[in-house]
């Protein structure tokens, strides 16, 4: 039988792509290139690792270090969609070849560990096998207290014909989605019903897992900002400064933010649900993003989406990186106005 090389499906999960990517890079010890490396074959996956030594174990290694990043970051919205990119499916050499599963590197995170990627729908006995990674993937995501079904944003498509002479199969690869075409396009298979989830957390406790984070976020109390401005005016003075000077450092006139619209960020209480005040883009048509208790989160994601999907000025890109840098310094919403004054938005 004569093999055809699978057509490339790196971008088919592009939100989910994004977004690990945006984890990754907050901190990012083993200097991987790009969290979308971890999803190639092993030739091109090879140019993107970084510090890791086994392109077979580069997609957990980035799933790993996106899902520390956001435990730390107290976002449950981060750590679920890095166990969902573990899951992926990785592209292979040819229709109906499996990928080689991790077994030269242990993750960090046990949530991680538990995991394996998607095979190819077309290889052998791929509906069993991606069907039990989608349930386990759905404990892990309710033992963080994430929502189970979105278990299967995870899935893959329908299986190729080993025998098209196009190896085009029923896939799609589309970075300039930014919803991402297998769901745009409506070309996801799910591995499980939602009632099989159901059943397949019926035991889990909720929010148990990642050092109950779920938790954590909840019970986080609001920043004190404007208690702190007011003890002390001499911080207020600070604060100020910082943000008048992320503006004069800004731009002036000529800024592009291409495809996208204004990058603000607000902080408000109540975002996704949150008893908190929180950090989110204020507008999500242009960047999807859900809410964060670190602002860098936020920051680190319109950077990013200024430089692919925005097609950005590079003025726009270096007064982004410049409001990123000055709301670091700054807490609550002194940081965000911190970052909007640097691009001349506001909120």
């Amino acid at each position: 039988m004569v093999y055809r090389r699978e057509v490339p499906q790196e971008h088919s999960h592009q939100p989910q792509l994004d977004l690990t990517n945006t984890f990754l890079k907050l901190n990012n010890p083993d200097g991987i290139v790009d969290a979308v490396f971890g999803l190639l074959g092993n030739a091109a996956a090879s140019a993107g690792l970084g510090n890791i030594e086994d392109p077979d174990c580069l997609q957990q290694a980035t799933a790993d270090r996106a899902f520390t990043n956001a435990k730390e970051a107290g976002d449950i919205e981060g750590m679920t969609t890095a166990l969902i990119f573990r899951a992926l499916e990785r592209n292979t050499g040819q229709v109906g070849l499996k990928s080689v599963l991790c077994t030269s590197l242990e993750a960090v995170n046990p949530e991680i560990a538990a995991l394996t990627q998607h095979q190819d729908p077309a290889s052998d006995n791929a509906a069993e096998e991606n069907k039990a990674i989608t349930l386990e993937l759905a404990r892990q995501i309710a033992s963080i207290g994430g929502d189970p079904q979105d278990a299967l944003k995870a899935g893959t498509f329908a299986p190729g014909d080993l025998n098209d002479a196009t190896a085009a199969g029923n896939t799609c690869n589309d970075e300039n989605d930014a919803a991402g075409c297998i769901f745009s396009q409506n070309l996801l298979v799910p591995d499980a019903t939602p009632e099989e989830i159901d059943a397949a957390v019926a035991d889990i406790d909720v929010g148990a897992g990642a050092g109950n984070a779920a938790d954590q976020v909840l019970e986080c109390p609001a920043p004190e900002v404007d208690a702190g401005a007011d003890a002390n005016a001499d911080n207020a003075q600070e604060e100020d400064a910082a943000a008048d000077n992320a503006a004069d450092d800004a731009a002036t006139g000529g800024i592009d933010f291409g495809n996208c619209d204004s990058p603000a960020i607000i902080f408000a209480a109540g975002l996704d649900g949150r008893k908190e005040n929180s950090f989110a883009p204020a507008n999500q048509d242009s960047y999807t993003h859900g809410s964060a208790l670190n602002i860098g989160v936020i920051t680190s994601f319109i950077q990013d989406r200024l430089k692919s999907n925005c097609e950005a000025s590079q003025a726009a890109i270096d007064a982004a990186a410049r409001g990123a840098q000055a709301a670091a310094a700054l807490a609550g919403q002194a940081a965000a106005d911190a970052f909007n004054d640097a691009l001349g938005v506001s909120a």
